[in-house]
């Protein structure tokens, strides 16, 4: 199963504006590899992956390809997505696993729902006990769950197709540093069992902890595509410097200013007003090129 993304964008349709919340995104993700894609809130990271899952709202207009193999999810009609993709080819681990749950419901009995819609013939039972739960634990309703327990149930749910492709949408908010690193664990397993991740996140501790590759977002562009390995040992993209130099491990130190709004983003390189390298050059927009700079 390959991942391969090219130039994606989208963008919001609204009263009097246009959101630009992806622009041209490129990346390949292989089997058995997890990509982080990591970047500040509101840059455009989560709108990706529902765009790859088709889960956009009517005021979206979306562009580009993102083929699964040989399926192209961005053209794919709906009735494909729904009967084909959703998960059985990608799963979905949501944010806040909890607050996707249905309230009124056990968490067994959400979770025999969907392998009967997905046909499948395991039990809540059998995929209880692959993603670390008790089969008792079932029996609970959402508010019953510890935050732990309904990160595993939204990782069973995930699981129930056996898609080859996880979709891993800031799965750790929320959680304290022990079941972050529980989680990132858990999603290391299945990369090595053979399955791909898309890592959403804005944690980049728990991204060095499972990634083999990191994709770096700053205002609706991929900036910088590097192993998880140069990227950790020193990135090249100044913004990507300074989101490490954030890190209390390391410098503790902000990015001075703000990102720009997406309805207002420059022609030119969007972090050229935060950036300490910045010249007259960066009024044009830089080509991607593993580091989108031209002071790399």
């Amino acid at each position: 199963m390959k991942l391969h993304v090219e130039g994606l964008s989208v963008r919001f349709r609204l009263p009097g504006a246009v959101v630009q919340a992806v622009t041209d995104a490129r990346f390949t993700l292989d089997q058995g590899r997890c990509l982080a894609l990591v970047g500040e809130s509101g840059c455009g990271k989560s709108v990706m992956a529902h765009a790859l899952l088709g889960l956009l709202p009517a005021n979206a207009a979306v562009t580009g390809h993102a083929w699964l193999d040989d399926l192209d999810l961005i053209t794919a009609p709906e009735q494909v997505l729904a009967r084909q993709v959703r998960g059985r080819r990608i799963g979905l681990i949501p944010q806040s696993p909890a607050a996707h749950l249905t309230p009124v419901r056990t968490a067994r009995a959400q979770l025999a729902e969907t392998l009967r819609e997905l046909g499948r013939p395991d039990t809540p039972d059998a995929l209880a006990r692959r993603a670390g739960l008790r089969p008792a634990d079932l029996d609970r309703y959402p508010h019953q769950l510890s935050g732990g327990m309904a990160q595993r149930v939204a990782n069973a749910l995930a699981l129930a197709g056996d898609p080859p492709l996880l979709l891993a949408d800031e799965p750790t908010t929320g959680l304290d540093r022990p079941l972050v690193d529980a989680t990132m664990a858990e999603l290391r397993r299945l990369c090595d069992e053979g399955r791909s991740v898309l890592l959403i996140t804005h944690d980049l501790r728990a991204a060095e902890q499972v990634a083999d590759d990191i994709a770096v977002m700053y205002a609706s562009r991929i900036v910088e595509l590097a192993s998880a390995r140069a990227f950790f040992d020193g990135p090249r993209h100044p913004y990507a410097q300074g989101l490490l130099d954030a890190l209390p491990t390391r410098a503790f130190t902000p990015i001075p200013g703000q990102p720009p709004e997406l309805t207002r983003l420059p022609d030119g390189c969007a972090f050229q007003p935060r950036c300490p390298r910045a010249t007259a050059l960066c009024e044009e927009q830089p080509v991607l090129n593993e580091v989108a700079c031209h002071h790399a």
